[in-house]
């Protein structure tokens, strides 16, 4: 006996789409007649949204720790079997460990600036009398920037010293840094990878930057499995109109270019959104336009998956379309999801860079390798002077993307055998 699908609940979404239609209907006639009302439903409608924002972000972060302990339990091992993919796995964690404590490992706020050390060369470390020191600089010719160390004068270096307002995890209050200036002087300072134009610590600057392009891979591609999974397991589902219109959406929007929506969705909402708002409004447009491949490569397993026996025996005990595509779809498509957000990930990183570099994305006083590499293009003595630490958030970039790249690559290969 074969059960047939679910019919597709069409007068029940007509129904709530002609409902939808009609409340913005009357909200527009209610913000010509009635402002203040206008108003009041504004404020009360932007308090949902926010709680809403939260409501969503806690089951994205659910997503993540549900996809981490997927990950470890059934691709660690595989990762781990290869030296070259296990050396790619262990940078990655370095660079997230960094990046969770960064607030105690970089000495210095991404903000804080020193106008007196305009492009200040890394310092050296040495030992002397068995403890660490810092070499003191001079400035030799300030037109060009140029320092020369100042003989026998140096500071010591500092552990666990007091830094207001670090928190540990972004959360728990520590106010204290890893290491630091031992030094009576207010303008001392250690630059470990040297200073920007500002005076500002680009070690530091790394440490937060890491915050923002490396969780913003992770948040969004959580976002797009999730769409992607819902849209496409929903799509191979049902079959018919509802798949039609999916698939047209999907067709949509793969055949727009990327680059160019996602500059445009970023222009246009620009104005609404300030700079700390600014994150979470990358992480949405990139994942309205990642969602589109993975629903259509889900849509086709899902396709082979309503064949199925024990699909078709939860039809036929009165399961919901919903609950069946969570509870008997999801176990098996999660390893493609887990291997297709691996090979993912350096797109959305690479996205809010490009953003960034182009002064469409992540803005002062926050930092993003992006924005890092934005200030670093803008100066012609960067690159005629040779000061290649301004440099290093590409490196970091390139690292990132070649990392998850070698790593995804072990996991599509050990998922295909």
């Amino acid at each position: 006996i074969r059960l047939e699908n679910a019919p597709v609940p069409f007068l029940k979404a007509s129904a709530f789409l002609g409902g939808a239609a009609a409340f913005a209907v009357l909200a527009a006639l209610a913000a010509r007649g009635f402002p203040q009302v206008w108003q009041a439903a504004k404020t009360a409608a932007l308090g949902g949204l926010k709680i809403a924002g939260y409501a969503s972000a806690a089951a994205l972060a659910g997503v993540l720790v549900f996809a981490l302990w997927y990950f470890c339990r059934h691709f660690l091992k595989k990762i781990l079997g290869s030296k070259r993919s296990a050396a790619a796995f262990l940078v990655l964690c370095a660079m997230y460990f960094c990046a969770i404590f960064a607030d105690f490992l970089a000495p210095y706020e991404a903000s804080t600036q020193n106008l007196s050390a305009p492009y200040h060369p890394p310092t050296k470390i040495f030992f002397e009398n068995w403890r660490l020191r810092a070499q003191i600089y001079e400035i030799a010719d300030s037109s060009i920037s140029q320092y020369s160390p100042v003989e026998g004068k140096s500071f010591g270096v500092k552990f666990f010293v007091k830094k207001d307002g670090a928190k540990l995890f972004g959360i728990i209050p520590i106010n204290r840094a890893l290491f630091g200036a031992d030094s009576a002087e207010k303008d001392a300072r250690i630059y470990l990878l040297g200073s920007d134009a500002s005076g500002r610590d680009v070690f530091s600057r790394l440490m937060y930057g890491a915050q923002v392009s490396l969780s913003i891979g992770f948040v969004g591609i959580a976002a797009t499995m999730v769409l992607g999974f819902l849209i496409g397991g929903l799509s191979g589902y049902f079959g018919g109109t509802f798949d039609f219109f999916a698939m047209r959406l999907v067709e949509f929007l793969m055949a727009i270019p990327g680059l160019y929506l996602l500059l445009a969705l970023r222009s246009a909402l620009a104005p609404h959104f300030g700079s700390s708002q600014m994150y979470f409004m990358i992480v949405i447009i990139l994942s309205l336009l990642g969602w589109a491949g993975s629903a259509r490569v889900i849509r086709g397993m899902s396709l082979s998956l309503a064949k199925r026996q024990f699909v078709q025996a939860a039809e036929g005990m009165g399961q919901s379309p919903l609950k069946i595509i969570v509870k008997h779809f999801l176990p098996n498509v999660m390893g493609f999801l887990v291997v297709s957000a691996t090979l993912s990930i350096p797109g959305y990183i690479l996205g809010e860079a490009a953003l960034s570099f182009l002064g469409l994305g992540i803005q002062e006083p926050e930092a993003s390798w992006g924005l890092m590499l934005s200030q670093a293009q803008s100066d012609v003595k960067i690159l005629m002077l040779g000061f290649w630490w301004m440099l290093l958030p590409g490196a970091a970039i390139f690292l990132t993307v070649l990392c998850f790249n070698i790593v995804g690559e072990r996991l599509s290969d050990r998922d295909a055998e």
